[in-house]
C-alpha cells in the first residue's frame, strides 16, 4: 500500500504542476536586456544627484528600483502570471526597514542641497515623481514587464537589508528594458517573393491593345519583374 500511495501522490503532484499556469512568455526568444552593475551616477541610469555621497547614490538606486517595481505592478496587470502585484507588495513588506532608511537618506540629501525645509521637501517630491515618470512605457511594455517580473521575484527572495545590491546589479537591465524589442528567434518582418510575371510591354510588341505577332512572335512573351 505504501508503494501504491507513493505512486498516486506522484501522479497527483504531476497533474497539479501541469495544470498550474506558466509565467507569461510573449516571444519565442526575448531580447537580452542584461547589463553591467552600476554605481548610480552613470548617464541614463537615474536622475542626477549632484555632489551625492556613495550612500546617497545607493539610496537613489533603491528608490529607482522601488518605483520601477511599482510601475510594473500597475502597468503589467494584463499578464497576471507575471505576479508583478504580489511581488511588489511582498518587497514592500520584506524590505520595509531598508526602504525607510533609503527615504531618510534621500530626505537628508535634499535638505543639505536646499536650505528651506519646504524647498527640500518639494525637491524630494519632484525627485520621486520624475523617477516614476521615467519608467512609464507603452511601446516597450512586454520586455519591461518580463524584466520587472524577474527582478521582482529576486527581490522577494533577497535577505532583508540587501535590496541595494539588487538595485546596483539590475538597474541597467531595468533601463535597457524601456527600449522596445520584438521577437529574437526569427528576423523581424516576413519575407515575400515579390517577383511576378508580366507581359512584355515594349511599344514595338503592341498594336493598340493587341499583341503584334509580326514583330514579337506568335504569342505574348512574359518577363519577370
Amino acid at each position: 500500500m505504501t508503494v501504491l500511495r507513493s505512486v498516486l501522490a506522484t501522479v497527483m503532484a504531476a497533474g497539479v504542476l501541469a495544470a498550474s499556469p506558466a509565467s507569461a512568455q510573449f516571444f519565442m526568444k526575448s531580447h537580452d536586456f542584461s547589463g553591467e552593475p552600476v554605481r548610480g551616477d552613470e548617464p541614463g541610469i537615474g536622475l542626477d544627484l549632484p555632489d551625492a555621497t556613495e550612500a546617497e547614490l545607493t539610496a537613489g538606486l533603491v528608490w529607482n528600483l522601488r518605483a520601477a517595481l511599482n510601475i510594473a505592478a500597475l502597468q503589467c496587470q494584463f499578464a497576471p502570471t507575471l505576479l508583478t502585484v504580489p511581488q511588489y507588495n511582498g518587497m514592500m513588506i520584506d524590505h520595509a526597514a531598508e526602504l525607510k532608511s533609503t527615504y531618510a537618506t534621500l530626505a537628508k540629501y535634499f535638505a543639505r542641497k536646499n536650505k528651506a525645509p519646504k524647498a527640500a521637501q518639494n525637491a524630494l517630491d519632484q525627485f520621486g515623481t520624475r523617477i516614476y515618470g521615467s519608467f512609464s512605457t507603452t511601446a516597450a511594455q512586454y520586455g519591461f514587464c518580463q524584466v520587472a517580473s524577474n527582478i521582482g521575484r529576486d527581490a522577494i527572495f533577497l535577505p532583508r537589508g540587501s535590496l541595494h545590491t539588487l538595485a546596483k546589479q539590475r538597474m541597467r537591465e531595468f533601463r535597457n528594458a524601456l527600449v522596445p524589442w520584438g521577437e529574437q528567434r526569427f528576423p523581424r518582418g516576413i519575407g515575400f517573393d515579390r517577383t511576378i510575371l508580366v507581359p512584355r510591354m515594349d511599344p514595338i510588341c503592341w498594336k493598340k491593345d493587341e499583341w503584334n505577332t509580326k514583330t514579337c512572335g506568335p504569342t505574348v512573351q512574359w518577363v519577370v519583374r
